[in-house]
C-alpha cells in the first residue's frame, strides 16, 4: 500500500537522534532515532578513539501519530569507559545515519557544567514549526561553553506535544545538537496538549498520561519512575547532583516515588525539575496543581527548576510557606524564563518570595548555565544577546547564598494575595489575631483582587470567583449563594472602621486557600482560577 509520508515524516533512513543518560552516565549511554515502518529494527555501531568497534541492537516499537506510523528505537550502550569519547552510528544495515561522537562522565566527578532551559516551543507555521532559533541559540551556546554535559528542558519543548508535527519541528530545530550532547526533557504542559481540530486550534485537551512523550522516549529515559507515570518521572545521577524529573501528571503518585527516590540518594546535591513554578511570578497564576500534593518532596531538593511563565525569578530558600536566607533552611526555587523568543506579556511581577526577578518581555531568549561542585552551586542566568540576568552561588560550605539577600521579616502583619502585598489599600489594617484566630480586612483584600464590594452600615457584601458573601458586624457567620457558612468567629470594627472578618471563614466562603508564615509575620492567600477579576460597571 502507498501511504504518502507528510512533511519531516519519517523514512527508511534514521532522524530524530538524541542522546539521553539512562543509567549510570559513567558506563551508558542510551541513543534514540526515529525510521519509517519500512525499517523494523537496528543497531548502533560505536567504538572509542583508539578502540574496536561494537554493536548494540535497538529496542524497536511502531509509534503511531495523527499524521504518521513510524517506529522508534532505543539502543541503550552498555559497559561503556569513564572519562572517554566514543564515536557512533546508528540505523539498519541499508539506512545508516552519519557518525557523531558524545563523552562518558569521567569517574569521581566533582565538578560540571550543564545548560538548563525551559519553554522554547513555537506554534507557527503551525503545520511545520519553526525550532531554528532554538537550535542556533544552543549551538551557540555549547560553542562558548564546550565543559557543558548535557541539556536539561524543564517542560514545553513543543507547542502541541500531541501532535507530531511539533516534535517534527523540535527534532528539525535541534539537529546538530542532541545527537552530540544528552538531552533530558521534563514534561510541561504543552507537551501533553493536544487538540481535536489542530489546525483550527478547537477543542483543546490534555492527555493524561502524555502519551506521544511516552512513546516516543520511555527508552531514551530511566525506567525509574512512578509506577504509573513512567517515562514522566524519572531521576538519574551526575557527579555530585542527583537529579528528579517531576511529571506534572499524577501529583499524588509523583511525590510518594519521589521521596523514596530522594530519600535514598547519597549525593551532595538534590536538584528538581517540574514545569509549574510553586513560587511563580504571574499575576494570575497558581501552585495548585502541585502544592500540597508534591511539597513533602519538592521541600526535600535544594533547588527546583522550572518554566511555564516564560520570565526569570529566583526565590529566598522556603520551607512549609516560610522564607528564609540559607540554603540549609529551604529550597530554591528557581524559574528559567524562555528559550526561544517567546515573551510572557505584561503580567508579571515580583512577589514577596523573590529575591531577583526579570519580567523578559522583550523578544529574547533565556537560558541558564549551571556549574554544579561538591559544596557549591554557581547559577548563570542569561539573555540570547549577552547580558547577564542574573549570578548566584549557593555555597553549602558557608552556608551562604551571594549576593546577599535577607527575606523580609515585618514587624506587623500583612495580607498578601498570589505573594502581591496590597501596598498602600493596606497600610494601616493590618491582620489582627484575637484568641489564635486570625482576622483579616476582607473588604480590603477584595478590592485589591479585583471584587465587587458593596459596603452597608455594619455590612459588606463580596462577589468574588464566581461567589458571594455578606459579612455582618457581630456575626460569626456569612450568608452565601449556596447558604449560611460558619466563620470560625464573629466580625468586629477594626482599624479604620473596616470589618474584620476571620480569615479562614473568608477564605472559605470564596474557595481559597491561606497560611501563615510565621518567620515572616504575613498571611498568604491563594486561589486556583487563573481569572482576572475586574469589578462589574452597570
Amino acid at each position: 500500500m502507498n501511504i504518502t509520508k507528510p512533511a519531516r515524516g519519517s523514512s527508511p533512513a534514521p532522524d530524530h537522534i538524541m542522546l539521553s543518560i539512562c543509567g549510570d552516565s559513567r558506563y551508558t549511554m542510551a541513543v534514540t532515532w526515529r525510521t519509517s515502518t519500512d525499517t523494523a529494527d537496528g543497531y548502533v555501531e560505536y567504538r572509542a578513539a583508539d578502540g574496536k568497534t561494537m554493536r548494540r541492537d535497538s529496542e524497536n516499537s511502531v509509534f503511531k501519530s495523527d499524521i504518521d506510523e513510524s517506529v522508534m528505537h532505543w539502543a541503550k550502550l552498555e559497559n561503556l569507559t569513564p572519562g572517554t569519547k566514543y564515536y557512533y552510528t546508528c540505523g539498519d544495515e541499508k539506512n545508516r545515519s552519519g557518525e557523531f561522537s558524545f563523552e562518558t562522565q569521567g569517574e569521581n566527578v566533582e565538578k560540571f557544567t550543564f545548560l538548563a532551559v525551559a519553554d522554547f516551543q513555537k506554534g507557527e507555521p503551525h503545520d511545520l514549526p519553526d525550532y531554528s532559533h532554538a537550535g542556533k541559540l544552543f549551538k551557540k551556546v555549547l560553542a562558548d561553553y564546550p565543559e557543558i554535559k548535557f541539556i536539561l528542558s524543564a517542560g514545553d519543548s513543543t507547542d502541541c506535544g500531541q501532535h507530531e508535527q511539533q516534535w517534527n519541528g523540535m527534532f528539525e530545530g535541534l539537529r546538530g545538537v542532541i545527537e552530540s550532547v544528552p538531552f533530558m526533557m521534563a514534561l510541561g504542559n504543552h507537551d501533553n496538549r493536544g487538540f481535536a481540530d489542530y489546525e483550527k486550534g478547537e477543542g483543546r485537551y490534555y492527555a493524561e498520561p502524555a502519551e506521544f512523550f511516552v512513546n516516543q522516549f520511555r527508552g531514551s529515559y530511566p525506567d525509574n519512575g512512578a509506577e504509573n507515570w513512567k517515562t514522566e518521572n524519572y531521576s538519574f545521577d551526575f557527579g555530585p547532583a542527583h537529579f528528579i524529573i517531576f511529571s506534572i501528571n499524577g501529583p499524588e503518585e509523583t511525590d510518594e516515588w519521589a521521596k523514596k527516590d530522594l530519600e535514598n540518594t547519597g549525593k551532595n546535591w538534590k536538584i528538581g525539575t517540574y514545569h509549574f513554578p510553586i513560587y511563580y511570578s504571574g499575576t494570575d497564576c497558581e501552585n495548585d496543581d502541585a502544592y500540597p500534593h508534591m511539597r513533602g518532596s519538592m521541600e526535600l531538593c535544594d533547588l527546583m527548576l522550572s518554566g511555564h511563565e516564560h520570565n526569570f525569578s529566583r526565590s529566598f530558600p522556603i520551607r512549609n510557606e516560610e522564607l528564609f536566607d540559607r540554603p540549609s533552611q529551604g529550597t530554591v526555587h528557581y524559574m528559567l524564563g524562555n528559550g526561544n523568543c517567546n515573551p510572557p506579556g505584561s503580567r508579571t511581577v515580583p512577589k514577596i518570595w523573590h529575591c531577583a526577578f526579570f519580567p523578559q518581555e522583550e523578544n529574547v531568549s533565556a537560558f541558564a548555565i549551571i556549574e554544579v561542585e561538591k559544596d557549591k552551586l554557581t547559577l548563570t542566568e542569561m539573555l540570547d544577546d549577552g547580558r547577564i540576568v542574573d549570578k548566584c552561588v549557593i555555597d553549602r560550605k558557608n552556608d551562604v547564598i551571594l549576593p546577599y539577600a535577607v527575606a523580609p521579616r515585618f514587624n506587623r502583619p500583612r495580607m498578601m494575595f498570589k505573594g502581591m502585598d496590597p501596598g498602600l489599600a493596606q497600610v494601616d489594617v493590618p491582620p489582627e489575631n484575637k484568641n489564635g484566630v486570625w482576622y483579616i480586612a476582607g473588604a480590603v483584600l477584595a478590592s485589591f483582587i479585583g471584587a465587587d464590594v458593596l459596603r452597608g452600615e455594619g455590612s459588606v457584601k463580596i462577589s468574588l470567583y464566581g461567589h458571594t458573601a455578606e459579612f455582618v458586624l457581630g456575626s460569626d457567620s456569612a450568608q452565601t449563594e449556596k447558604g449560611v457558612l460558619p466563620l470560625g468567629g464573629e466580625v468586629y470594627k477594626g482599624a479604620r472602621g473596616q470589618l474584620y472578618i476571620p480569615a479562614d471563614g473568608f477564605a472559605k466562603a470564596f474557595g481559597m486557600k491561606w497560611c501563615y508564615s510565621a518567620r515572616n509575620n504575613f498571611l498568604s492567600f491563594e486561589h486556583e482560577s487563573e481569572s482576572h477579576p475586574v469589578p462589574f460597571q452597570p
